[in-house]
This record gives C-alpha cells, structure tokens and sequence, in this order.
C-alpha cells in the first residue's frame, strides 16, 4: 500500500473526504518526525514505537576497492511493533487475503 491507497483507506473508513485523510496523515508523520528528530519517542500502546537510535562509529570496506574506510556515528530512526501489531502480523488462524 502506498500513500495515496493509505489516504483513500483511511478517507472511506473515518468518513471524511480525501483531502482531510491527507491532511491528517502528513499532520501526523510531520509530528512523528520531527519529535524522533529531537530525540523524543512516540508511543502508540499496541501499535509501536517510533524513536531514534545511536549507530556506532565503524569501520567498513570499499566494494570496488576493498580498502577500508571509517563510518561515522549517526541516529537513525527506529521503530518496535508492538504486542497487538505483531499478534495480528503472525495471526495463524486468520485467512491471508
């Protein structure tokens, strides 16, 4: 699914016109992104959690060169599903559509 799908899901099931599902949704990813950015988390019980996590300082190897090369520390964004989430993603006795 991909956003424009996502918009129009969400549009038929809140009831609301495609334009306010869209607003909603980039309101949304908006806040998300911006509390991660400042190094909040953002936790929907059941859902999961959207934060930002340290990746340490490496050292790697050039593909076409095999010379080693330093990567740099650097947060990356995170997110753990949570226990309704992945109950649902593993359900066995749901049919697969």
């Amino acid at each position: 699914m991909n956003k424009e799908e996502l918009v129009q899901e969400v549009s038929k099931k809140a009831k609301v016109t495609q334009k306010e599902a869209a607003d909603v949704i980039n309101a949304w990813m908006e806040t998300v992104e911006k509390t991660v950015a400042k190094g909040g988390k953002v936790t929907l019980v059941g859902f999961g959690t959207f934060e930002a996590r340290k990746r340490a300082a490496r050292i790697g190897r050039n593909p076409q060169t095999g010379k080693e090369i330093k990567i740099a520390a650097k947060k990356v964004p995170a997110f753990s599903a949570g226990k309704k989430f992945k109950d649902a993603v593993n359900c066995k006795s749901c049919a697969k559509k």
